[in-house]
């Protein structure tokens, strides 16, 4: 036999056997902690399904203060999913696993808590430095996901989705002065620099309290 006519035995084998398994697709829409999106999945027997979904949008406010500084943040989160998924008997409980491509981060600017910053002892004019501006990232790149959930793809017609799950964070922050004097060819400027890394490095700690990242999403579906 041909390596053509090979694969086109597999897909007939494997169409034959999809339509004995009576697979179904199922589209629903959802809402939860990374935002509001889409959910899709294709159940192929019945113990066995893969799935993708794309939520995003959700935006908040925020702030947090360090000794030396208080910061106000515009948070976003999105992410995207796909994984494989387990029906252990054979209805709409799941378990689930594959990999998760989040995009959570904020954007900050810092002020100074009294008239000047002050970091390590050192005083710094805030009309110098003016504002501290940066982007602190929670979690980004492609992590693994692991999680639970119902969704009733089992039968046809409207049904409801719910799924929690976690994925691992991994803290970055990124700060400079909006007036760049940590540029500047001045005494100070080396020292700031070292103060200013000092300061990404408590926030990344101060992150990294939150190993992980809850998911969970609810919503409407309809199995085809």
């Amino acid at each position: 036999m041909t390596a053509t006519g090979l694969i086109a035995t597999l897909c007939l084998l494997g169409t034959a056997q999809a339509h004995a398994q009576d697979t179904r697709m199922t589209l629903g829409a959802v809402a939860g902690t990374t935002g509001v999106g889409a959910d899709l999945a294709w159940r192929f027997n019945d113990r066995l399904g893969v799935s993708a979904r794309y939520t995003g949008g959700l935006e908040w406010n925020t702030d947090y203060s360090t000794d030396d500084v208080h910061y106000d943040g515009d948070v976003s989160l999105a992410a995207s999913k796909l994984t494989l998924d387990y029906y252990p008997f054979a209805g709409g409980f799941f378990l689930s696993a594959g990999l998760m491509l989040p995009d959570i981060e904020a954007d900050v600017v810092g002020r100074p808590r009294n008239s000047t910053y002050q970091f390590n002892g050192q005083e710094y004019p805030a009309d110098a430095l003016g504002t501290l501006n940066g982007t602190v990232t929670l979690a980004d790149g492609i992590q693994p996901y692991a999680g639970v959930g119902w969704r009733q793809s089992h039968r046809s017609g409207f049904g409801v989705f719910a799924e929690v799950g976690v994925i691992p964070t991994d803290p970055d922050v990124s700060l400079r002065t909006s007036r760049g004097f940590e540029h500047e060819d001045n005494p100070l400027s080396a020292q700031l620099r070292q103060e200013i890394r000092q300061e990404e490095q408590r926030l990344e700690n101060e992150a990294e309290k939150w190993p992980v990242y809850p998911v969970a999403v609810v919503g409407v579906s309809y199995t085809f």
